[in-house]
């Protein structure tokens, strides 16, 4: 297990040929970055299981085709992180393949910054996957291909970001078992959020670090075969996002990531700067690129924008939390869809106008032959699930 007051002296005697074996191997599986006009990681898959190639957002419905509590037995509230769990997930442990994750921030009290509990979703109710002993869990929530969940937490006992700590990345086996628990005095500073970018043997978590403002890259070796896995590298590629405190919120800084492995671009949306940035070179770089390239700022679309995910058609949609803007002209709990080089496509709000603040963390997955875009209501603690038409 990684401790902070550890960290320094595990890796200044973690083996060299680790890190060195491990960078030549993810050299050797990242595909050469191509320069497209639109793609992700996940378009093929999407387009050659699917047949889809349009926008997201037009082509949601106007309810939600399905909406699921997200509170476990210990009454845990506030739904940050969503994530569905791959196809190729191992089978035998408690998620299965195509079921949906949900991190909750908040405990039964409705304090933020206190709750402990992952719930998974299957497909139309909800049970306890993991209970953490790191309170705070948040947006920072994945799954990977080896068999493995990973999430992060901000602590913060009172519900304030003066008190808020630094928090962990937990990483947990099928069964519900933490195999590795990973801090850094510099590098996790807030855990916020994350986004894979899984290669099988070599992963690489990329997480968003609202005290620090800054975003970390995560290199991992996965052995599902050891039930095991290892840091090989650690490095802060961006910095130099807006945090601010907010009372709603309780933090303002950079929140959603979403990663296109086609081009190697990190894109982060930074809540503080309402505005989405594009990191270039993001998986192989080893030095900080600052804030990155501005690609998206938009007044009349966004108020503070959290989630973030990458659509098939290689567009992007973000959350808007409302929270960095009271007096702001956009319609609350809006989904935003807009590409990668700024312009804007179409809006969606979740949840009723008279509830703002109520969307979080969005994923996109599938559900047999259906695209389905899952998003966290948090006024009404559910998963919604919108089958995309098309």
């Amino acid at each position: 297990m990684f401790a902070a007051s550890r960290t320094a002296r595990q890796r200044a005697v973690r083996p060299v040929f680790d890190v060195l074996e491990g960078r030549a191997l993810l050299s050797t599986l990242m595909v050469p970055p191509v320069q497209v006009s639109g793609g992700a990681a996940e378009s093929d898959f999407f387009h050659h299981r699917h047949g889809f190639h349009g926008p997201i957002v037009p082509n949601l419905p106007a309810t939600p085709n399905a909406s699921i509590s997200t509170v476990p037995s210990n009454r845990d509230v506030n739904p940050y992180g969503v994530a569905f769990v791959p196809e190729d997930f191992p089978r035998g442990g408690l998620p299965r393949p195509g079921d949906i994750l949900v991190s909750n921030f908040n405990n039964s009290n409705n304090v933020q910054g206190t709750g402990t509990t992952i719930v998974r979703i299957r497909p139309r109710s909800g049970r306890l996957f993991f209970t953490s002993e790191e309170p705070g869990l948040s947006t920072a929530l994945g799954a990977l291909k080896g068999g493995f969940v990973i999430v992060g937490n901000a602590p913060t006992p009172d519900g304030t970001l003066a008190n808020m700590g630094p928090g962990s990345l937990q990483v947990i086996d099928r069964f519900g078992h933490q195999v590795l628990k990973l801090t850094d005095p510099k590098l996790l500073q807030g855990v916020w959020d994350l986004t894979i970018n899984d290669l099988g043997p070599i992963a690489q978590v990329f997480v968003s670090n609202v005290i620090s403002g800054t975003v970390t890259r995560i290199d991992l070796l996965v052995l599902p075969s050891l039930d095991k896995v290892k840091v090989l590298d650690m490095t802060q590629i961006a910095s130099g996002y807006t945090v601010s405190r907010n009372v709603p919120a309780v933090v303002l800084g950079p929140t959603g990531l979403a990663f296109d492995l086609r081009t190697d671009t990190l894109y982060v949306a930074s809540t503080g700067d309402n505005a989405i940035y594009a990191i270039p070179n993001a998986a192989l770089t080893f030095s900080d690129g600052g804030k990155g390239n501005l690609i998206f700022n938009d007044v009349n679309h966004l108020n503070g924008p959290l989630g973030l995910v990458l659509a098939p058609n290689g567009d992007l949609i973000t959350t808007n939390g409302d929270a960095l803007n009271a007096n702001s002209s956009v319609t609350p709990n809006e989904l935003v869809e807009f590409t990668p080089k700024g312009q804007f496509v179409a809006e969606f709000p979740i949840e009723p106008l008279q509830n703002p603040g109520s969307a979080f963390g969005i994923a996109l997955g599938r559900s047999g032959d259906h695209l389905i875009l899952a998003a966290v209501d948090d006024s009404t603690n559910n998963l919604d699930l919108f089958q995309v038409n098309g």
